[in-house]
């Protein structure tokens, strides 16, 4: 089990938050816009990498606010909280 640390109400157990996909992705501008091809890589088309990696996690069970964590996708092991908005800590990338 995981113990996350929600920038605004501090630790607390997994399963209050709710996982929100990658975080750091530049939407679409016009997404009306769009071809179905790029529509669909926008939607799909995520990085899987092996090591950390920035994602999007929400409080629902608490204060209900977006925050990003870094996490390694190896040991599950989370390196840096921080709120949505912030840049990425600078994190030494490398799987354990």
């Amino acid at each position: 089990m995981l113990l996350i640390d929600c920038p605004y109400c501090g630790p607390r157990d997994e399963i209050e938050f709710r996982y929100g996909g990658e975080a750091h992705i530049a939407r679409p501008l016009a997404p009306d816009t769009l071809d179905d091809h790029a529509w669909s890589e926008f939607l799909f088309m995520r990085d899987n990498p092996k090591g950390v990696t920035a994602e999007r996690w929400v409080h629902v069970h608490g204060c209900r606010r977006w925050f990003n964590v870094l996490r390694c996708t190896v040991s599950h092991r989370i390196m840096a909280v921080y709120r949505a908005g912030e840049s990425r800590p600078a994190i030494e990338d490398r799987a354990p």
